[in-house]
């Protein structure tokens, strides 16, 4: 469960820590407390599933990575969860996860976004996943972005 300032707490920082030399003084002045009770907060939250990360998502266009795909990849199930780990790990990747396939058109079950300054440095980095997989790639493909889609969890709305 969570208090009234955990929630308050959840609220000012839903959005993104602020762009501040110290944002927890920032989150914790907003609130009405310290920024040690803010931080502390936010860990046990953190270690109990309520927030599931604090951390800074870049805008990888500002920063010049353009080519940005998805690849997809279709893996034998029982090794996802290894490969998963293993491709998230990679630095190129920001996130990797399992799907479910939906045959007979979907054969793919592990995702992975691949970023790169353009398109062909996005496919050099794949054929290093396509490498890494070896014979366990059984197929894959690369969907490129075409647009920038706004990216948000779940929001909590003003308190009541």
């Amino acid at each position: 469960m969570i208090d009234t300032l955990d929630r308050a707490i959840i609220e000012a920082t839903q959005a993104g820590l602020p762009l501040v030399a110290e944002p927890y003084e920032a989150v914790a002045e907003s609130v009405g407390c310290s920024a040690g009770e803010v931080m502390s907060r936010m860990q046990r939250m953190l270690e109990q599933g309520i927030i599931r990360r604090i951390g800074a998502v870049p805008n990888h266009y500002v920063l010049g990575f353009r080519g940005n795909g998805m690849s997809v990849w279709d893996v034998p199930d029982k090794k996802i969860a290894h490969y998963g780990r293993l491709i998230g790990e990679l630095d190129f990747v920001s996130h990797a996860y399992h799907r479910p396939r939906h045959l007979p058109h979907w054969p793919y079950n592990l995702f992975a976004m691949v970023h790169g300054r353009d398109r062909e440095e996005v496919m050099e980095k794949v054929e290093q996943i396509a490498r890494l997989l070896g014979k366990d790639n059984r197929g894959h493909q690369v969907l490129f972005s075409t647009r920038i889609l706004k990216k948000t969890g779940l929001r909590l709305g003003a308190s009541r």
